[in-house]
């Protein structure tokens, strides 16, 4: 009975994905050479932990202990250090660690030394290790395998990823925990670390197989012969290939959405301060950071350049820009060329914000938002907050300067003329502030919660349909840069795998294969977007693709991890 198609693509994307594995998951310890690393931070301290990864930390032990037994596995052992050729003692009282492979963090021996942390101390031991090495002791013929070297930035993880401790994801997830200075930060890592990679390479994983099968089964068309019997026929096949990839289309769109909120949770929210000149946009940014960073000055234009400023907003990481105050020259007003290069790039800051806070004083508030005789004007200012409002961007209002106000009314009578010339503006984003005024500092706290809510929301998980567990897509917040642009380039790639293909949700629908659409060219797309997938898991179509995407992730480790 002759072989159908649809079996063909399967044992093909078999064929695919065993063949990645081999090519880019293999790695042998004979190959492989010792290194150490210092995994604490250098200076004078308490502890100082050295580590040593490779086939040589048994015979390290033993040169620096000499005559005492190797010690339990993960069992903390106190040991006196010896210079491997003198004798002399190293240090008197360390505390060793031995995990044996491939149950360790690199999938190989690890021994660590817990040693004391004077520079001194620990000067001698990192001199010692490189003389542990059989071959300086003239014990055996000087190759790879007896050499002891200062690990690189990320080696170890790049083992433990080469051993299949670790996946790519993983790792990446790794980093982020290592470098998370917000509360937001540590619970996206944290929940990446333990369980949201895995369950990102499960999917794309998944993604990568059914892209390989679709690409199978494509190949099956141009490799049979018509005289050949199969279950399906070929405009049939096409349109399985058509509807599957769709469906992934679709699971990506999610994906992507989310990805793009965790990067606001990772990399920080931008935020930019605009508004005319002297309406405290400067004393707002020093309140929140609670510090003088900005120059606070009564005279029109004395911020000319944007000031940005890092601050950690309630858990999220925020990065604050005060920009030049935006004016039009009215009222005999004069503007220099540097205060317009300043409101330039006060445009530009906006155009790339995540968040715009637009700050206006209540005295410059008149009918229709517009202006009072005697005061600046908000024309530029409105006119840029109403681009921002539709260019999708998140907008607060922050009303200043309200401890001139007589009475309550008065405020609400500002905040309602603020909303009806902002008609875009999402309810509850419009609140009135004291900078200076005493006992008013209810209301920077009122702006703060303002901004956080803005903040949640931004940064919410949004759900995912078509055939995906709803955690799935929880996790998918977890990505990281990398990994949601190559998703991107492969969404791409399947958009244009269903350029030409009328019809793309009708079911009904089917084509002429040779005739209006060009099968190879097909597969060969298919081809590229499952070879976006291989490389978000580290794998690749050659040694140098693979070198290229581990380097991007370990070069943000440090020497030790």
């Amino acid at each position: 009975m002759a072989p159908s198609r649809r079996l063909g693509g399967i044992m093909r994307a078999r064929a695919y994905a065993s063949n990645a594995h081999d090519d880019f998951h293999s790695y042998s310890n004979e190959g492989s050479r010792t290194v150490y690393a210092l995994s604490t931070p250098p200076g004078k301290s308490a502890i100082a932990v050295v580590r040593i990864t490779g086939p040589l930390c048994t015979h390290i032990y033993q040169t620096l202990c000499p005559s005492k037994p190797l010690p339990k596995p993960r069992a903390a052992t106190l040991r006196t250090l010896f210079h491997p050729l003198t004798a002399e003692v190293l240090d008197p009282s360390a505390l060793l660690l031995y995990f044996p492979g491939p149950n360790s963090f690199t999938g190989e021996d690890i021994l660590e030394l817990h040693l004391h942390g004077g520079p001194a101390v620990l000067k001698s031991v990192l001199s010692a290790l490189p003389k542990c090495s059989p071959s300086h002791l003239s014990l055996t013929p000087n190759t790879q395998q007896n050499i002891i070297l200062p690990a690189e930035p990320g080696e170890f993880t790049r083992r433990a990823f080469y051993n299949s401790r670790l996946s790519l994801p993983q790792i990446e997830a790794l980093s982020d925990l290592l470098s998370a200075e917000t509360e937001s930060q540590r619970l996206l890592s944290i929940q990446s670390t333990t369980k949201g990679a895995d369950k990102l390479s499960e999917m794309y994983d998944k993604w990568h197989l059914s892209l390989l099968a679709a690409r199978g089964e494509l190949e099956a068309l141009i490799d049979f012969s018509e005289d050949q019997q199969f279950e399906e026929t070929p405009e049939v096949l096409l349109k399985n290939v058509k509807d599957e990839i769709v469906r992934l289309r679709r699971q990506m769109d999610t994906y992507l959405s989310n990805a793009v909120k965790g990067e606001l949770l990772r990399n920080g929210i931008n935020l930019a301060l605009i508004g005319p000149p002297n309406v405290g946009k400067s004393s707002l940014l020093n309140r929140i950071v609670g510090r003088e960073a900005a120059i606070v000055s009564s005279k029109a234009g004395t911020t000319r350049d944007i000031v940005d400023v890092s601050v950690d907003m309630g858990g999220w990481m925020v990065v604050l820009g005060d920009t030049a105050g935006f004016r039009n020259g009215v009222f005999g007003s004069d503007i220099d060329e540097i205060e317009v290069e300043g409101m330039r790039r006060a445009r530009k800051r906006v155009e790339g914000a995540d968040v715009v806070v637009l700050v206006v004083s209540v005295e410059g508030v008149g009918g229709n938002f517009g202006v009072e005789v005697g005061h600046p004007s908000l024309e530029e200012a409105v006119e840029v907050i109403r681009e921002a409002i539709k260019d999708g961007k998140e907008v607060v209002v922050a009303v200043n300067k309200i401890d001139k106000l007589e009475n309550g009314e008065e405020l609400e009578r500002i905040l309602e003329l603020i909303r009806q010339g902002l008609p875009g503006l999402k309810e509850g984003r419009v609140v009135g502030i004291s900078c200076t005024g005493e006992g008013y500092e209810a209301t920077i706290q009122q702006l703060m919660g303002t901004l956080a809510s803005t903040f949640s929301d931004m940064t919410s998980v949004e759900e995912g349909m078509d055939g995906a567990p709803k955690n799935v897509w929880s996790e998918a917040i977890g990505a990281s840069s990398r990994q949601r642009v190559l998703v991107e380039e492969c969404y791409r790639y399947l958009g244009e795998f269903l350029s030409g293909l009328e019809g793309n949700h009708d079911a009904s629908k089917t084509h002429n294969i040779g005739e209006d659409i060009d099968i190879v060219l097909k597969a060969e797309i298919l081809r590229r977007a499952a070879g976006c997938m291989s490389r978000i898991m580290g794998k690749g179509e050659g040694a140098s693709t693979v070198d290229e995407v581990l380097g991007v992730v370990f070069e943000k480790f440090c020497v030790g991890k």
